[in-house]
């Protein structure tokens, strides 16, 4: 009766010139593995997940020519955007692609780009203002090329919610993880990385979930507001801004954004700002009360309350468990 009832949701898969296609094929496998233990698991209703491909030709937008399942063609919950292996590069993306990226975005859909997918993402100006990482190699060539990406190129997955970006060659592998964590949880992804033999260092599964902000509502006025708090980390925002944003009077935008996102305003900021302090504690050596501050907290106690009331742990405990030094640096507590 589960498998009859449970939702169907769709992950889509750029097939564009140069595209891996191991990369392609392999995050098809990683989501039909993860399909079949959440299948184990019938009386938690877990979504199945459909992943179809995109081919793009030319100057078209991108054409669906697979989907692992049957079912009619539904509005996209990601695209992902493999790496490529030569034949290729940013500057060649047609201008509808990245409009169909754009749009994309727009609707609700959360993009993750590996290595040279990220490079298409800065290329569509998705990234302008927000924090991506890319290939080492590439590094140089991207901070000049675009220069409004907080780039940190250090960081090998940068999580940014509605943008994910990883900086190797088989780091599909982990976006495909990150996405099976959100949609399936914790211990479906840990199941699905230990049968294929694979590395899943997301932190999330050892310490709740990074967040995961709900997109796929349908309501544009609300997206429109967490697209904006995304870009500016949720640091210095007010109800009477958000609402504003939205274009609605401030009791109706409560109501609808607690209707679209499961959340009051300020607890949907609260765990956007944590989400930013895991990743400075994770990789950088800043002191907890500057990154209280960077993340929007004036007031450092309040922000290691909140920090732990999310993750379960004081930040100086999470850095000790999850922080990721440079060699020869003591991380500061």
């Amino acid at each position: 009766m589960g498998a009859e009832t449970a939702a169907t949701v769709e992950l889509g898969v750029l097939i564009y010139p140069g595209a891996q296609m191991a990369a392609v094929h392999g995050l098809t496998d990683l989501f039909a593995v993860a399909n079949r233990i959440a299948a184990e698991h019938q009386a938690a209703r877990l979504p199945v997940l459909r992943v179809s491909h995109w081919q793009v030709e030319g100057d078209q937008p991108p054409a669906r020519i697979y989907a692992s399942s049957a079912g009619a063609e539904s509005d996209l919950l990601a695209v992902l955007i493999p790496p490529s292996i030569g034949g290729f590069s940013a500057a060649q993306m047609p201008a509808r692609l990245a409009q169909w990226l754009r749009d994309q975005h727009a609707r609700g859909a959360t993009l993750g780009g590996v290595c040279m997918g990220s490079l298409l993402l800065a290329e569509s100006g998705l990234l302008d203002g927000r924090s991506a990482t890319t290939h080492w190699t590439s590094a140089k060539a991207f901070a000049e090329q675009y220069p409004k990406i907080k780039l940190k190129a250090d960081t090998p997955i940068v999580d940014d919610g509605d943008l994910i970006t990883t900086a190797g060659l088989m780091a599909w592998s982990e976006l495909g993880l990150r996405l099976v964590d959100r949609l399936l949880g914790p211990s479906i992804a840990t199941g699905t990385a230990r049968f294929l033999v694979v590395e899943h260092s997301d932190s999330a599964s050892a310490c709740g979930s990074n967040f995961a902000p709900i997109l796929g509502h349908g309501d544009a006025a609300i997206l429109k507001v967490q697209h904006w708090l995304q870009s500016t980390g949720a640091t210095d925002v007010s109800l009477t801004a958000m609402a504003e944003r939205a274009g609605l009077e401030e009791r109706t935008f409560l109501r609808r954004f607690r209707a679209a996102t499961g959340l009051k305003p300020t607890e949907y900021c609260q765990h956007l700002r944590v989400g930013k302090a895991r990743e400075m504690l994770e990789f950088t050596n800043g002191t907890i009360d500057h990154i209280a501050w960077s993340v929007g907290y004036q007031d450092p106690g309040a922000f290691r309350a909140i920090f732990k009331k999310v993750t379960g742990l004081a930040p100086s405990d999470y850095r000790s468990r999850f922080g990721v030094s440079p060699l020869g640096k003591t991380p500061i507590t």
